[in-house]
């Protein structure tokens, strides 16, 4: 099966948020019920929760065209990024809980969890298994001595 990812437009790059720092939230929705705290209002494809545990590494690649929102549930995300193609040491932001950080396309990302983390990514593209893997780019931003990391190749 070959996967269809959709071309990114001018349009789509000019309303996404800057991906070199926290995404600000809109203002929280309260009321005697509870909470309601926007986090994302745009067409999207995939939402996904991921556990990930103390000391493991994720992401390690780059979208040729996805891109995604990682809302922080519980725990915290030592987040590294540099544009793709750069030579320049990757930036690290912390990102917390109730924090949401967002990756463009053609972004190096590696995220390390520093405690045991929930979060949500919410992305542009489907994350069935061949739309997935047409679309990233597997690269060794972060060393994963000393992490729990993972590979295709693994079994």
């Amino acid at each position: 099966m070959t996967a269809h990812i959709d071309p990114v437009t001018p349009e789509e790059q000019a309303s996404w948020p800057p991906f070199d720092k926290v995404v600000k939230l809109e203002k929280a929705f309260t009321d005697a019920r509870g909470t309601i705290q926007p986090l994302v209002d745009r067409l999207m494809k995939s939402a996904v929760l991921i556990e990930s545990k103390k000391g493991s590494l994720r992401a390690n690649h780059y979208h040729k065209t996805d891109w995604h929102y990682c809302y922080v549930v519980s725990g915290s995300i030592e987040y590294w990024h540099r544009p793709t193609g750069s030579t320049e040491p990757p930036t690290q932001l912390l990102v917390k809980a109730g924090e949401m950080v967002f990756t463009p396309p053609m972004v190096d990302h590696g995220m390390v969890f520093p405690e045991d983390t929930t979060f949500l990514t919410l992305s542009r593209n489907s994350r069935d298994q061949d739309s997935y893997e047409a679309d990233v780019v597997r690269i060794d931003l972060l060393a994963a001595e000393g992490l729990t990391s993972w590979k295709p190749d693994d079994k």
